[in-house]
């Protein structure tokens, strides 16, 4: 599992000045797919600019990796981008927040194409060009997720390699390798086998005998150790927060992405988080990957228990309607869809008394909240559910009385009435 600490500002670049052609910006991660889309736009005339969103799935080496693979390719410039706090702040907090996964599974992973967008059009402004690539297929999700965001902030030409050989070519995969192969571009035998994303969030796996609705093998395995691996000895996490912000580990005041990529470390060793999702794809297709999430499965967790003892009993029926509405919007591609906002207007609001400590506790493969602190927790004083009450029986019973009035009217009204035969 890549080192998570701390973002930073730095971006590092390389150029190329010789490329020639007309220039182009590719959202670059060095897997098969953006890989074949480099010397398939070059065919075609373009100078390709390369980004790459370091949204926290790799470490320094990685990093030094993909850079290594876009000058192999001969791109005409690549730049690497930090995008952890951006996905912190636009994504986690908001996520964490509303609480909910898709269709009650998934937790969004795939989220911080958002950003990668956003570091490609940055890009676009600094070299002059409205044209912009990506290697999504024309049968999964991210082609809605990355086309919808750049419509919606400008008028881009936009170039989808993958969905172009389509047309032509049954087995894409297969066909970028070979594609790669003969051009003297080795691809590595993993990436052969699955179409692996990685990020500060967790990690998907999707193709092979996943895709055939089968087993996962155990190459289909990132960050989460499998049970004969996890530790004897229970482990025990405080994350502190600061109106639906986690702030803190075990005391210790950290920024966001490192936090969350401390978690991932600490949750990953006992198998947290791992699941094998099946669900409805944007475009109607039925969709199925593996997916690890184990430091945000341990952050919702704890988040859940600290909100549920300080938000009302109203606030906590209805929030969860306004989370899988914002959930549904980020999986589909609203990401900058108006109602959006609206909806994280609400959950910001819904933050103002999240505040204080929980412990979660882990013993393999899934995760407790067993202690909740905070001055918050709407607790009576002279009550305790089950135990002790500052009420007397006759209140007890004229409430019982009134709140089920209409149901007993229902039934004195409707009893089947006693033959006088």
């Amino acid at each position: 599992m890549p080192e998570q600490t701390a973002s930073s500002n730095h971006q590092s670049r390389i150029t190329n000045h010789a490329a020639e052609g007309r220039p182009i910006v590719l959202a670059f991660s060095g897997g098969l797919d953006t890989s074949f889309c480099v010397p398939w736009l070059k065919e075609r005339g373009w100078a390709v600019h390369t980004v790459f969103a370091d949204t926290g799935g790799v470490d320094a080496d990685e990093r030094a990796a993909i850079e290594r693979r876009a000058q192999e390719l001969g791109v005409a410039s690549h730049v690497t981008v930090d995008g952890g706090p951006a996905l912190w702040e636009r994504f986690v907090k908001p996520l964490v927040w509303a609480g909910e996964a898709y269709q009650g599974q998934y937790p969004l992973l795939v989220s911080d194409r958002y950003l990668i967008v956003d570091a490609a059009l940055a890009r676009c402004a600094e070299l002059g060009t409205r044209a912009i690539a990506h290697g999504c297929t024309g049968m999964g999700n991210d082609q809605v997720r990355f086309d919808l965001a750049m419509k919606a902030q400008g008028d881009y030409r936009i170039v989808a390699p993958i969905r172009e050989i389509q047309k032509e070519h049954a087995e894409v995969r297969a066909y970028e390798q070979a594609y790669l192969e003969q051009r003297g571009f080795p691809v590595q035998s993993r990436q052969k086998a699955y179409t692996i994303n990685e990020n500060l969030l967790g990690v998907t796996l999707s193709g092979g005998e996943i895709d055939r609705w089968q087993a996962p093998g155990e190459g289909a395995r990132g960050w989460c150790r499998p049970r004969g691996e996890w530790p004897e000895e229970p482990l025990q996490v405080r994350i502190g927060f600061e109106a639906g912000e986690a702030v803190a580990l075990d005391g210790e005041r950290v920024a966001g992405p490192a936090l969350l990529g401390r978690l991932n470390r600490l949750f990953a060793a006992y198998g947290v988080g791992r699941g094998l999702y099946t669900g409805d794809t944007t475009i109607g297709l039925k969709g199925r990957i593996v997916y690890e999430a184990p430091g945000l499965v341990a952050l919702l967790a704890a988040h859940r228990a600290l909100e549920e003892a300080v938000l009302t009993k109203q606030q906590n029926r209805f929030k969860p309607d306004i989370g899988r509405k914002w959930v549904e919007l980020v999986y589909e591609g609203f990401f900058h869809d108006p109602l959006k906002t609206d909806l994280e207007a609400f959950l910001a609001s819904s933050q103002r008394r999240v505040t204080g400590g929980v412990l979660l506790e882990t013993r393999g493969g899934r995760v407790d909240a067993i202690a909740v602190d905070s001055p918050h927790i709407l607790a009576a004083k002279g009550a305790t559910y089950a135990q002790a009450a500052d009420w007397g029986v006759a209140e007890a019973e004229g409430f019982i009385k009134l709140y089920g009035m209409s149901s007993t009217l229902w039934a004195e009204v409707n009893a089947p009435r006693a033959s006088t035969d």
